[in-house]
């Protein structure tokens, strides 16, 4: 039987029931294929109703302040995603008269849209022959196959959807290109792949040469960076404290967070109050304890994050126009969302 026909009865048969499998509006398939990048379907889906009862059009995600749009990806990380998403939700309804693009050269020109999230919509929704290749692609195509390019090079970017456009079926493009991923993610997983109900096994090169854990191969290119962070978490008499818009590029940009100081290394209170931040920030007499005992890491793709939370307690200070009791109203980070969780819980 033809690959693409044994996938598709496989996926008839095993389809996860999820709430973008339901539609074909273009507009609730990129929103669910942006979230799902670098997200579990699991985690995804509550993010995905959430912004839908929110956000039910494109024209309601466009009007809708930034900081709004961020609160509520929170915890989702890749911030840049929802960035990205509100900016070209207000791209199509300004410039495009509320109509999403119909085709794959047009999709993909929307920001934060790639390769990958411009196949699938332009296959689900427009049933245009495009072929995706995500991290669940890549892995059963390898491993059918057995290719060793590794999938980050550029040649086995090229070479992985050559071989997926290949296979696509053009008569049902948007089932082939779910089939695969659900395949990928539901069957022949990471870890302990189901070969020995595979309906691939007589065909599959890696299960036949021994290769299913081997494969799919990845270059190591990331060097990753420590930072070490301190938050000054303050708390004034009047219950006030300082919350600052990131700016800039960067991963947190136009999320909020505490006053920062950067230092080389993990650092002691004397260490920190001699700092020239510090004392310019606080020119008066503070009560300062360190918060975790021990550094929180918070690891992200290129950096890891050895943090430490310092409560400053002070009479009064310039700047504290945050209340205690709207902190929660702020977007921040998921490092800060979980101590204000736990530190709110004890106060």
């Amino acid at each position: 039987m033809k690959f693409s026909k044994k996938l598709t009865y496989w996926y008839l048969q095993n389809k996860r029931n999820l709430p973008w499998r339901e539609t074909k509006n273009p507009y609730f398939i990129w929103l669910s294929e942006i979230m799902l990048q670098q997200t579990r379907v699991a985690q995804g889906l509550a993010y995905y109703l959430k912004f839908t009862e929110a956000f039910p059009t494109v024209f309601d995600l466009a009007k809708a302040h930034e900081s709004i749009v961020l609160k509520m990806w929170q915890g989702l990380g890749y911030y840049s995603r929802a960035r990205n998403l509100h900016f070209s939700a207000k791209h199509i309804v300004n410039e495009l008269n509320g109509e999403f693009p119909t085709t794959f050269l047009e999709i993909i020109k929307l920001k934060g849209i790639g390769d990958y999230t411009a196949s699938a919509i332009a296959s689900i929704c427009f049933n245009e022959p495009t072929a995706v290749v995500d991290g669940n692609v890549y892995r059963v195509l390898s491993r059918y196959f057995g290719i060793s390019t590794p999938i980050n090079s550029t040649a086995g970017i090229k070479e992985f959807k050559k071989i997926a456009q290949s296979l696509i079926d053009k008569s049902q493009p948007g089932m082939y290109n779910q089939a695969i991923m659900d395949f990928g993610a539901l069957h022949c997983k990471p870890q302990n792949p189901l070969c020995d109900s595979c309906p691939f096994t007589n065909s599959c090169v890696a299960f036949e040469k021994n290769l299913v854990k081997k494969l799919p191969i990845k270059e190591k290119k990331i060097k990753i960076r420590k930072r070490y962070f301190n938050f000054l978490v303050i708390k004034t008499a009047d219950n006030k404290t300082i919350l600052s818009k990131r700016k800039g590029k960067g991963i947190w940009q136009g999320l909020y967070e505490f006053p920062l100081i950067e230092s080389e290394q993990i650092i002691n209170k004397n260490e920190l109050i001699s700092t020239e931040k510090f004392t310019d920030l606080f020119p008066n007499e503070t009560t300062i304890l360190l918060h975790n005992k021990k550094e929180i890491v918070h690891k992200l793709s290129h950096q890891h994050l050895y943090t430490q939370f310092w409560i400053i307690e002070t009479k009064s200070l310039e700047n504290t126009t945050i209340s205690w009791e709207n902190i929660q109203d702020f977007p921040v980070p998921v490092l800060i969302s979980n101590f204000l969780e736990e530190f709110q819980s004890k106060n």
